[in-house]
């Protein structure tokens, strides 16, 4: 199967997306992933995992932290690039080109839904984590993903999504004995008006997963 993200109509217009029609989207999840940031007060680095076109690495600095961003797809890191001058790689999530707990913190915002093996990518990202992940997805459980499976276009054709409890069952799965603690919270998007809330059925799910150090 072909990478959608690959396409370069598709990358062309990836950040004007968040510009235009996903600009209250993406307030409402940079506001939900800064309050899971937050439990991480020491993070100094993060590792951007599907990255894109640095969309979020470039937020993760804005934040503080010194990221570096992560793609498979030439073509969105080409991109990436000309928008910024962070450090960007080209990798693998199943595989990252990384030292054990190499970074503070991993970061797979819009990702898991596009990768062969979820659970083996956040193996990947506790792996190289010293202290924890920040995750985002769309929830399978929502309005978003109905509207989402219902477009046949790329990349949302291709995309798997996952409801709160099996986001959950995975990051427990992949940290096994490193796990500490496991918050979460939901936006209501496309509902506008509202902020981020305990609620499982809410459109964007985040996530911090939090590390034992030993």
């Amino acid at each position: 199967m072909s990478n959608p993200f690959e396409d370069p109509g598709l990358v062309a217009g990836y950040e004007a997306w968040y510009a235009g029609h996903g600009a209250r989207a993406d307030r409402q999840e940079k506001r939900l992933l800064a309050g899971l940031l937050a439990r991480f007060p020491r993070g100094g680095t993060v590792l951007d995992v599907g990255c894109g076109t640095g969309h979020f690495t470039r937020w993760f600095v804005e934040q503080g932290l010194q990221a570096v961003g992560l793609d498979r797809s030439p073509v969105m890191l080409a991109e990436a690039a000309k928008l910024n001058g962070l450090r960007y790689v080209q990798g693998d999530a199943l595989a990252l080109p990384f030292g054990d707990r190499t970074f503070d913190l991993v970061a797979m915002v819009t990702t898991l839904e596009f990768v062969a093996d979820p659970r083996r990518a956040l193996s990947e990202a506790v792996r190289v984590s010293r202290s924890g992940l920040i995750l985002g997805v769309l929830n399978r459980l929502s309005l978003l993903a109905v509207r989402r499976r219902r477009d046949a276009r790329p990349p949302w054709n291709t995309a798997r999504f996952f409801s709160v409890g099996e986001l959950v069952q995975l990051a427990r799965a992949a940290a096994a004995g490193r796990l500490a603690n496991i918050r979460w919270r939901t936006t209501l998007w496309p509902i506008p008006g509202y902020g981020s809330l305990p609620l499982p059925w809410g459109g964007f799910v985040g996530m911090a997963a939090s590390l034992r150090v030993n």
